[in-house]
């Protein structure tokens, strides 16, 4: 069963319902057309009616007949005789650059075996999450994918692509399979203002400047002309990642509109977005105006969106930009709808617990930062900006290292702890409920690459020198933060030290800068091992999920210096494991628990566990520099 949103164009073979909220208006046409736009071959104007009154501010009407295909948008007269267009705000479908709604047979958009698509929602292991952008993550000339989906939807289709075609080196989707993350995220791929569609090759843009909310971007289609290839193709993606095992979350941006002028305002001035007291737009979002999750019809239009996606689209996690623009109540609710779809209960949504400026909610809203994680539904996560600051310093400080990055220090050290138990610790600053609402992390789409960072923290600007202290700097960033209880996140390319030549906000390109670098991937093959083996090593170490409870059940080990040490209780593979973080650049001796301890991880191979030979320690063991130590409890 397809879910019906409230508002749009409701579409069956035999008739269309047009409806619309727009309380200032006193009178509402739907104009019709034959194409999305009237530059296109067979433009003409279809014709026009006026929609009925349902009373508070609805307007609807229905158009008998078959109506696929067609494009249309409304024009809205207010009570001053004031007169503008809209595209609809809640379309599903549209013409080129969106400018054009389109009334859409979602069934006709189905790929081959969409209704027995499934993610993979249900697991065993914690997650780990890949974030990419779609243009990124193919566009390289030597990604293997063909040149006809190179930066589209369908390249996620292309499964046996190899470096340069040459059939040794897996890339994209083909070496997704392999490296072991649990879900794909990507950033925005619903529709967007700032790439035309009609040449998207001379415009690059990450996305986050909203247009269309409720469907895709069709500058990553082969077709943005006509409105359900895009539908289609972004399925076939979904589709094609599911069937290699891997979910998909959803950068979404409600956030704010690119244009104040959008679709909302023009519609119903007034009633979408927060204002100041002297009547301009408030700015939450840094980017001109802040939606209002914290009224009645964004906060509709939200929920009703995100559950569409997951139902339409069979989405398995929702990433929201900028969360703290948006109110608790708003999350909440958005957590209990998606809960109520088949499945739902297993899809993942977490957010950013910040905003740009402090957001102008009204009547009591809260608004949903990390202050407010008591007042969320357990099972809304946020990124964890401490995680990230502790360990590789402030983004707002490029120069400034932390703990696995050379600047290791025992009051570093006592703050990390609070990470190790998933900042569940009131006593250590925690502020979460549970640790899968902790999203561990040290590199996402904005900021300084990871790599590019600890460049730049040794004062170098050879980003693409294979240094091996950098590499090791590297594995232990890494090593840390996919060991510490909670959600596991990085960005694409992290693992095969990306570089953006020390360009911390690259969101408006160019494509050369912010494409993954297939070759270096195959250059860097020893850390993308070394990411591989720890992935696989983390799913054997952690349950599905652990409790607040067992999380502070995880005991401190003594360790040296600022090293870190501690004891996982609940292990899944083991009776008990061992960790031990060595930031210092020489070796350090622990003492171990007793009994007998098989060494899993070094520092320099993560995939020791998987040796025949198996290398069981007793008593003290040395510490590499600069390490992650693993050891398990036979059991």
């Amino acid at each position: 069963m397809r879910k019906k949103m409230p508002f749009g164009a409701d579409y069956t073979p035999d008739r269309t319902v047009f409806r619309l909220w727009a309380p200032q208006a006193v009178k509402v046409l739907v104009q019709r057309f034959a194409t999305g736009s009237d530059e296109e071959p067979g433009a003409r104007f279809l014709g026009e009616i006026a929609m009925q009154t349902q009373g508070d501010g609805i307007f609807e009407h229905t158009i008998h007949g078959n109506l696929k295909n067609q494009f249309y948008q409304y024009q809205v007269t207010d009570c001053s005789g004031s007169v503008t267009w809209s595209a609809d705000p809640w379309a599903l479908a549209a013409g080129v650059n969106g400018k054009r709604s389109m009334v859409v047979d979602l069934e006709s958009t189905d790929p081959p075996g969409w209704k027995r698509d499934r993610g993979p929602r249900r697991r065993k292991t914690v997650p780990v999450v890949w974030e990419t952008h779609v243009r990124d993550f193919s566009s390289d000339p030597r990604s293997g994918v063909s040149e006809r989906n190179r930066g589209r939807y369908l390249a996620f289709t292309e499964t046996d692509t190899t470096l340069d075609g040459q059939g040794e080196v897996p890339t994209c989707l083909n070496y997704l399979k392999d490296l072991g993350v649990t879900h794909v995220q990507l950033q925005p791929i619903f529709d967007f203002c700032t790439v035309d569609e009609r040449n998207p090759q001379m415009v690059y843009n990450w996305g986050y400047d909203p247009e269309n909310f409720n469907l895709p971007e069709g500058s990553f289609s082969c077709d943005p002309f006509h409105g359900a290839v895009r539908i289609r193709e972004c399925k076939q993606m979904i589709q094609a990642l599911h069937r290699a095992g891997i979910g998909v979350i959803m950068d979404v941006v409600y956030n704010h509109t690119f244009v104040w002028d959008s679709w909302f305002h023009r519609t119903a001035p007034g009633s979408y977005y927060r204002y100041l007291k002297d009547g301009g737009f408030a700015n939450g979002s840094g980017c001109g105006t802040e939606t209002a999750s914290d009224r009645p019809m964004f906060r509709q239009f939200m929920v009703e969106s995100v559950c569409y996606w997951a139902s339409e689209y069979h989405i398995d996690g929702f990433r929201f930009d900028l969360m703290a623009v948006h109110d608790v109540k708003t999350m909440n609710l958005i957590r209990a709808r998606l809960d109520k779809l088949p499945g739902g209960e297993g899809i993942l949504m977490y957010g950013e617990p910040w905003s740009a400026l402090p957001p102008q909610m009204k009547n009591g809203a809260v608004s949903a930062n990390k202050d407010a994680m008591d007042l969320m539904e357990r099972r809304i996560g946020v990124f964890s900006d401490d995680t990230r600051n502790l360990l590789v310093g402030s983004p707002f400080d490029v120069r400034q290292s932390g703990y696995a990055s050379g600047a290791a220090t025992k009051d570093l050290k006592e703050r990390l702890l609070g990470a190790v138990h998933g900042w569940c610790d009131g006593e250590r600053g925690g502020y979460a409920q549970n640790p899968g609402q902790v999203v561990q992390y040290v590199s996402c789409h904005d900021n300084f690459t990871l790599w590019d960072r600890l460049v730049v923290q040794r004062g170098s600007q050879d980003f693409y020198a294979k240094e091996e202290a950098l590499l090791q700097e590297n594995r232990l960033a890494a090593g840390i933060y996919l060991t510490l209880p909670g959600l596991g996140f990085f960005q694409s390319g992290e693992e095969f030290g990306r570089t953006k030549l020390g360009n911390g906000n690259s969101y408006t390109g160019p494509e050369s800068l912010n494409r993954l670098d297939w070759a270096r991937m195959a250059e860097f093959s020893d850390l993308v091992e070394w990411y591989k083996g720890l992935l696989a090593l983390r799913r054997e170490l952690y349950p599905g999920s652990l409790t607040a409870e067992q999380a502070l059940d995880i005991l401190f080990l003594d360790a040296p210096g600022a090293c870190i040490g501690f004891l996982l209780q609940t292990c899944r593979r083991w009776r008990q494991a061992m960790i031990y973080y060595n930031p210092h650049e020489t070796e350090q001796v622990v003492t171990l628990l007793p009994g007998q301890w098989r060494l899993l991880c070094d520092g320099k191979s993560s995939l020791l566990w998987k040796e025949k030979t198996r290398s069981v320690c007793r008593g003290t063991l040395t510490l590499l520099p600069q390490s992650v130590t693993i050891l398990g409890k036979l059991r």
